[in-house]
């Protein structure tokens, strides 16, 4: 299984390549490579995400342990909720990196 960081990083690589696979297809007028450029992107930006989730849920345990530790006790609502919130701004931020994209390339 591999770590946020490692699906941050594979996120970021297949953003990248993508960006390039499209501009080549559209370059050679090749929609079939052009499409599969941008489904790429799409592709790194879900991979990110998730790094993204991976990472909140692992600091969000390790805090609320760090917590219970100090504090004594903390609810399980509270962890539910922080996750919650960290997934729901995550799809948020996927969303608009997606209708971004879509309105740089539907110019």
């Amino acid at each position: 299984m591999s770590t946020a960081m490692e699906n941050k990083i594979k996120g970021k690589l297949n953003e990248v390549a993508g960006k390039v696979k499209q501009s080549i297809g559209e370059a050679t007028h090749n929609e079939k490579i052009a499409n599969e450029g941008a489904a790429q992107q799409v592709k790194g930006h879900v991979e990110q995400a998730w790094g993204s989730v991976k990472a909140a849920t692992t600091d969000t345990t390790h805090d609320t342990t760090l917590r219970h530790e100090h504090n004594g006790e903390i609810k399980a609502h509270d962890i539910r909720e922080s996750i919650t919130s960290t997934a729901q701004n995550v799809k948020d931020q996927i969303q608009e990196s997606i209708a971004n994209y879509r309105a740089e390339h539907n110019k």
